[in-house]
């Protein structure tokens, strides 16, 4: 965790150095554990994990806001944690706090058998999207990328921005990790902010990178590479809120929840 926090620092040092008004930072920021019971074993409270204390202070001293992914302890389950999505801000506070809906659970063909729900307990709802000196952000986490729901019903609660901070696998990355980004963010015509983890964790995991920001319209505004470096890099990008309103009045997405559920 020392390490991980050494490089998330270095990573606030660059987007400040870059004009960042924010720095998002990938799902799990804080370790990936190479099995259940050593992720429960490393887990600690948000007010006194070292890593999330070392970002808060970082966070206070460049006036930079950080989202970042973490773990922390279940309150129901001693042999499980969560999967948080934590807002810090510019002052170094804790004020917003999202737990991962949707567990990987996956049997992948030729590739690994990843059960998230050995170890980590699930979320039980989205929190409203909050304002930031960047728009109004709304958090979901990496699987739930699959889901268009969340996505939507954030939409519909005033989001400008859709964060997925992720650790996908290789093989799932390459089939479907740009295509399900570009389309969370053309349905929703909002900000799509997907920090990656990238490259090998351990003997038994692996992410597959490529960090991306992706317009309302669905362009791919930033991408990284999927191969780990020396230091870890930024990608930069500026949301135009008047760009996404435009886009959201030439092309009005009314729904028909007179035939099917409101999200």
């Amino acid at each position: 965790m020392a390490h991980n926090l050494s490089q998330c620092r270095l990573l606030v040092k660059k987007a400040v150095a870059a004009g960042a008004k924010a720095l998002f930072l990938p799902e799990a920021s804080d370790y990936i554990a190479p099995t259940a019971s050593e992720t429960v074993s490393l887990v600690q409270p948000a007010s006194s994990s070292p890593f999330v204390l070392g970002l808060q202070a970082s966070a206070q001293e460049h006036g930079l806001p950080i989202n970042v992914g973490i773990h922390e302890p279940s309150p129901k389950n001693p042999n499980k944690v969560i999967n948080s999505l934590v807002w810090i801000n510019e002052e170094g506070q804790l004020e917003h706090r999202y737990r991962k809906l949707h567990l990987f659970d996956v049997d992948i063909p030729g590739g690994p058998i990843l059960k998230e729900s050995n170890s980590v307990e699930k979320g039980t709802g989205i929190i409203a999207p909050f304002s930031t000196a960047v728009g109004n952000v709304g958090l979901l986490i990496c699987f739930d990328l699959r889901f268009p729901e969340p996505s939507i019903a954030l939409r519909r609660q005033g989001a400008h921005i859709i964060t997925y901070p992720s650790a996908f696998t290789v093989g799932t990355g390459k089939a479907h990790w740009s295509a399900l980004l570009r389309a969370r963010a053309i349905e929703s015509q909002s900000y799509v902010v997907a920090a990656a983890q990238v490259g090998s964790h351990n003997e038994k995991r692996a992410s597959y990178g490529h960090s991306m920001i992706v317009s309302p319209w669905g362009d791919i505004m930033a991408e990284l590479g999927g191969e780990k470096k020396d230091e870890p890099e930024v990608a930069v990008g500026e949301i135009d809120l008047e760009s996404m309103e435009k886009i959201r009045k030439v092309m009005p997405l009314l729904r028909r929840t007179d035939v099917y559920p409101e999200i």
